[in-house]
């Protein structure tokens, strides 16, 4: 859990790569590139809905890794925010994309991708 503020940005990006590394990954440059760059728009993106904090959530399966981040922001319309188009986009545009997509429920904005390693 994060304060939701442009501080955890780094915050995330650093516990991302410093957990995939303790779960044994050895990740090459450009995997480390993609991942750090997907979990900043993510998490910016979840910064962006002004809750009082943020998770980041992580998987992984079968040389893959699911970041998903949730804004923990109450009282966003339910469904998808045209917003998360614009996330959408910029995410499948990294190298090493296998899917990504975002949604809003009771509990606020929940934004996830899976990247190869």
């Amino acid at each position: 859990m994060l304060e939701s503020a442009p501080w955890s940005v780094a915050a995330a990006r650093r516990r991302v790569i410093t957990q995939l590394k303790d779960w044994g990954h050895r990740l090459p440059a450009a995997a480390v590139t993609t991942v750090e760059d997907v979990t900043t728009l993510l998490v910016q993106t979840a910064v962006a809905d002004t809750g009082r904090r943020i998770s980041v959530h992580l998987s992984t399966q079968d040389a893959q890794v699911c970041v998903l981040v949730l804004s923990h922001q109450a009282g966003l319309t339910p469904g998808h925010t045209p917003g998360g188009d614009r996330v959408l986009h910029e995410v499948t545009a990294q190298a090493g994309m296998t899917g990504c997509g975002t949604d809003t429920g009771p509990d606020g904005r929940r934004l996830w991708a899976v990247i190869d390693l």
